[in-house]
């Protein structure tokens, strides 16, 4: 016999241990849990504190005297904006942790994973997805029992200010906080898009509601606004109430019969000067 006869061979590699059961929920694990939701309800808030406290700002420079006189209302909104804040945190910091200990999600880091062209396209899809849910569930609420119970709260604001975005009865606060982590199982996105759909969800939910027009009248009158939904659109809703439900775009308002039109900004400062 060669050499090469008694030569040992590589043993196959050993499998590993199974854990045991308890490891799924060792105290390590929750803690990190714990800790993940505590940071995202931190971020959510002072994320919502910067974005409307700057368009306040710029709303005391473009609109002076806007919102005198709502000091209390204003202190209300930060109030249940902050609780909000938590209850959107939660749930998304439980599917941070998951994400990155668990693989969780279709969130994706190598831009390369799919075709360049996909990226606007995947915050395109969040966006109308998101659309359609707070339209419907927007819709819902202004059932009168559910109004009642919870949607008034958003509604106590009159006019709303830049800090009215979250200003939101818990149960209302549950239906928006989950529709995102929800998507996130649902349709692949990069970090960085989702990054963007996180910035004019904050962008949009704020400017909706300060009680002026950033965007040039062009574009709020022209083709492009008979789409977008922008202040002057959610203003109406504000107004009338059972009209003009959207967050983002028109669509839903406009299959549906309860697109109105604009509101009426100049109305309300006049009335308040009187």
């Amino acid at each position: 016999m060669s050499n090469g006869d008694y030569t040992r061979q590589p043993s196959p590699p050993t499998p590993p241990l199974p854990l045991p059961r308890n490891h799924r929920y060792s105290p390590a694990m929750v803690a990190a849990i714990l800790l993940s939701a505590l940071a995202m309800t931190l971020i959510v808030g002072v994320r919502y504190l910067i974005a409307s406290g700057g368009f306040s700002l710029a709303t005391r420079v473009r609109q002076p005297g806007l919102y005198r006189g709502q000091g209390r209302q204003i202190g209300r909104e930060i109030g249940w904006s902050l609780a909000s804040a938590a209850i959107y945190g939660i749930p998304a910091g439980v599917v941070a942790w998951g994400w990155q200990a668990r693989g969780w999600t279709r969130i994706y880091e190598d831009v390369g994973r799919y075709p360049l062209w996909y990226l606007p396209v995947s915050v395109l899809l969040y966006l109308a997805a998101h659309d359609t849910w707070f339209y419907w569930t927007h819709r819902w609420m202004h059932a009168p029992r559910l109004f009642r119970i919870a949607h008034a709260v958003h509604h106590a604001s009159r006019p709303p200010t830049a800090w009215a975005a979250m200003s939101f009865h818990p149960w209302e606060a549950l239906t928006g906080a989950v529709v995102i982590p929800a998507l996130l199982f649902l349709i692949p996105i990069h970090v960085g898009a989702l990054g963007v759909v996180l910035s004019i969800m904050t962008i949009m939910g704020v400017s909706n509601h300060m009680g002026w027009e950033m965007f040039p009248r062009w574009m709020v009158r022209g083709p492009i606004g008979r789409w977008l939904i922008t202040a002057s659109h959610h203003q109406r809703h504000h107004e009338q109430y059972r009209c003009n439900y959207g967050l983002y775009f028109r669509v839903w308002d406009r299959l549906c019969g309860t697109d109105r039109g604009l509101g009426d900004f100049g109305r309300d400062f006049r009335e308040k000067q009187v």
